[in-house]
């Protein structure tokens, strides 16, 4: 597989100029804003229908080389204030749970992808399950003024597609993986423009990750935030969150079980595609019992997303 392509089973964009800031002064900076009290490894969380918005302490402070990766304290600050964002815009029910085995070690999270408030309501998310995950992110947001600075600060993953460099991207969330970090992406590589809403068939790039490494790949399914913000423009998304102002729609989010991948050799040819169609089930089946009221098409449309079926997932039979 080429550079490109391996970017391409990514499925990442790109945008923008950049702004350099020390991730050192930036962490410095808001230490004094996060409680920095005694960590809680592996500790589960109780989270329902109706989950506690108290969320544990996560590990803090940058590791030395070679040690296993800490959450910086800009990434633990960034998912307090989403979770504090998405209050007044919506209503969080988080359910599911990951294991203390799993909160332990590496693990990557698939997430399906509905809108442009996914980001934020999955931050928002993680902190009420105790989670602090690195975002596979597109390079655009890294090199956009003062964003960028702090994606890096805050330890997220840089996928450059169509970029020379964008065969390296395996490589880095290996790396990422190797040193105990959660990684969280998106494996449709786009917001979904299937007419329904349901996963659109996967890109490749997250089940070659996991085959490689072996780390366990957790399916999450989430719906509403597409109710919060519109697809795109300034006017649609200032009118759609004035209206979320009123509304506050309820956003789900369910952790659910490890996609099991045992069977598959990644020395053997279609293994990948047999992972991602997996994953892009699991994910489907999860999404499934947020949904049972809206059981075809969503029940709110955003007349600006643009709709295609070219990419519409097949379920293994």
């Amino acid at each position: 597989m080429t550079d490109v392509e391996q970017g391409a089973a990514l499925g990442h964009g790109a945008a923008g100029g950049e702004v350099s800031v020390s991730p050192a002064a930036v962490d410095g900076a808001v230490g004094s804003l996060v409680d920095t009290g005694p960590d809680v490894p592996g500790a589960a969380p109780t989270v329902g229908a109706q989950a506690d918005d108290r969320a544990a302490q996560v590990p803090a402070a940058a590791p030395a080389a070679g040690d296993p990766w800490r959450v910086p304290r800009l990434w633990r600050f960034l998912l307090v204030l989403a979770r504090e964002v998405v209050r007044p815009v919506a209503r969080m029910r988080v359910t599911g749970d990951v294991p203390a085995e799993l909160r332990g070690g590496p693990v990557v999270f698939a997430v399906n992808h509905i809108g442009p408030f996914d980001p934020v309501a999955m931050s928002a998310a993680c902190r009420v399950a105790r989670l602090a995950p690195r975002l596979m992110a597109t390079g655009g947001l890294f090199r956009a003024p003062v964003v960028g600075s702090m994606m890096r600060a805050a330890g997220h993953i840089r996928i450059n597609r169509r970029q020379a460099d964008v065969g390296n991207a395996v490589d880095v969330v290996a790396d990422a993986l190797a040193v105990g970090s959660h990684v969280l992406g998106y494996p449709e590589g786009r917001i979904t423009l299937d007419p329904g809403m349901w996963p659109e068939r996967g890109k490749t790039g997250m089940a070659r990750i996991a085959l490689r490494t072996g780390v366990p790949v957790v399916p999450v399914a989430q719906w509403g935030a597409h109710e919060v913000a519109a697809w795109g423009g300034f006017g649609p998304t200032v009118r759609t969150l004035g209206r979320s102002l009123l509304r506050r729609p309820v956003v789900r989010v369910h952790f659910g079980a490890p996609v099991d991948l045992s069977d598959l050799d990644p020395g053997v040819p279609g293994s990948a595609q047999r992972a991602t169609d997996r994953i892009i089930d699991a994910i489907t089946a999860e999404l499934v019992k947020l949904r049972v009221d809206e059981p075809r098409l969503p029940r709110y449309v955003d007349p600006v997303r643009p709709l295609s079926t070219q990419r519409r997932h097949r379920p293994a039979r």
